[in-house]
């Protein structure tokens, strides 16, 4: 296990110190032990960069993932973060993977986002912004790295507005020609709290079409208690429900599957776990039944729909407390995705 955390920051220099506006992709490598990270922890080659986050990947090998060899989630979180929150929230992420099971490496997409809630309508122009950077070189990065036979499977969890960011992400690369025509994948794509319209995730989006070539599957967890998600909504006088909240629409994509997690969180006691923020926004970090759920997730060898910690309901899937299925470590799992002898 690494000493280090990972992340990938968006953020502009000041000093030496980041600060709270866009600025050139940088690649962080920080001491497990640091409330913060400055331009002391920046790693000036992304190629060693990735291979050290690979490695790790590929160094504890899970018996219940499809992929061939390693993991990497890339957590990318939504406005109002400054850095030690964002540090906070995925160690404890990583904490939670790790104790349900997990054995990949999470690191962190840390775009400028101000620490102000009335500074909400410019980190979404901000998040416009960084997106684009997303492109030109972090899945600049994943494109390399599989034109090399890389095989560690990428995923990504955006939170709030961070399901913006990766959305956009995705409509960026469509833009450009080399990003376009390279034949690169994204795994599991999961989306907590998001913060983006229900329609944009309809079947006829074209805005969400190029997320969908290029992924194998997408979770969005609801929750219809999110006061935070209200709050966005009421700014757009109702006119635009936000998936967070809502659930998907009722035309979706094929690859698209929602979670609705009402039941599960209204019983949920505040004080009774680790979270950060606002609670009703923010509690999948640091519940131990949403990191099951998500870890079997991104594993990919259970059926979406088979997946124990959710239950079928009149509306679609719930989310539940039940265990992972006793035996499975000893299911083979990769003797499937590995080249017959």
């Amino acid at each position: 296990m690494s000493s280090f955390d990972y992340l990938i920051s968006a953020r502009n220099r000041r000093g030496e110190n980041f600060g709270t506006e866009p600025g050139p992709l940088r690649f962080i490598k920080v001491p497990e032990t640091s409330g913060t990270y400055n331009t002391s922890h920046v790693v000036n080659s992304a190629r060693n960069w990735a291979n050290e986050v690979q490695g790790l990947a590929d160094g504890d090998e899970n018996p219940n993932s499809i992929s061939p060899t390693g993991d990497v989630l890339i957590f990318v979180h939504g406005y109002n973060n400054d850095i030690p929150i964002v540090l906070k929230r995925m160690r404890q992420l990583r904490k939670d993977l790790r104790a349900e099971g997990w054995r990949g490496e999470v690191i962190a997409f840390d775009w400028p986002s101000n620490n102000l809630t009335l500074n909400y309508i410019e980190d979404r122009s901000d998040a416009a912004k960084v997106s684009h950077s997303l492109v030109t070189r972090g899945i600049d990065l994943l494109i390399k790295k599989h034109e090399n036979d890389c095989e560690t499977n990428i995923h990504l969890l955006g939170h709030s507005t961070g399901a913006y960011v990766i959305m956009e992400a995705f409509a960026q690369a469509e833009k450009k020609g080399n990003f376009f025509k390279s034949d690169w994948r994204i795994g599991q794509v999961a989306l907590i709290g998001a913060d983006v319209s229900t329609d944009t995730l309809d079947r006829s989006s074209d805005w969400s079409k190029p997320m969908f070539r290029r992924i194998m599957r997408l979770t969005n967890y609801s929750n219809p208690f999110d006061s935070v998600l209200a709050v966005s909504n009421a700014k757009r006088l109702g006119t635009s429900p936000r998936i967070g909240r809502h659930g998907l629409p009722g035309s979706h994509d094929r690859k698209a599957v929602n979670v609705d997690c009402g039941n599960y969180f209204k019983l949920l006691d505040p004080d009774a776990q680790p979270h950060f923020g606002s609670w009703s926004h923010s509690w999948h970090i640091g519940d131990r039944v949403f990191a099951r759920d998500l870890a079997m997730t991104l594993e990919g060898a259970i059926d979406r729909h088979a997946i124990p910690t959710r239950r079928r309901a009149e509306a679609g899937l719930s989310l539940q407390d039940a265990p992972r299925p006793q035996f499975m470590s000893n299911w083979g799992i990769k003797d499937a995705v590995r080249p017959q002898a």
